[in-house]
């Protein structure tokens, strides 16, 4: 069975789904992704997780398909993913491909930027959030 989805950011959802294939009786389990491995953050408006959270980092393809339990892991690679989405009448001559190759258009991005942005999208980060807001009581007399 092969199983395609857009990309694969934490791999939660990809092992999900092929334990999901497995179960169903899937003899053999084939992912492909249509994005490169997400490496890097978003910095652009993307609500992404920290870095630390991305199936990508730190991992090669054959430990990521270990981990997702694939057979065998595609990905598709960012030269292809360019090559197919631009257009020859396009005035378009580049993409943001920053969360595939840590390559910032607007150049203003560094590490000290790249750190806090880290620790304010980590899974720790987002629990505490809202710890300190003020709870009021809000109630509402009339029937639904």
């Amino acid at each position: 069975m092969l199983l395609v989805d857009d990309s694969i950011v934490r791999g939660t959802t990809s092992a999900q789904i092929i334990e999901m294939a497995r179960d169903v009786g899937a003899a053999k389990v084939y992912f492909a992704s249509a994005a490169p491995p997400v490496r890097h953050p978003n910095v652009y408006g993307i609500d992404m997780p920290a870095v630390n959270e991305f199936i990508a980092n730190g991992r090669s393809i054959e430990q990521i398909n270990q981990t997702i339990g694939s057979d065998r892991l595609f990905y598709q690679t960012l030269d292809d993913l360019i090559d197919v989405t631009l257009q020859p009448s396009s005035d378009v001559t580049a993409f943001d491909a920053s969360c595939f190759n840590g390559e910032y258009i607007t150049g203003d991005i560094d590490e000290a930027y790249l750190q806090k942005l880290d620790d304010a999208r980590n899974d720790a980060a987002k629990g505490q959030s809202h710890a300190d807001d003020a709870v009021i009581a809000l109630h509402n007399d009339e029937a639904l």
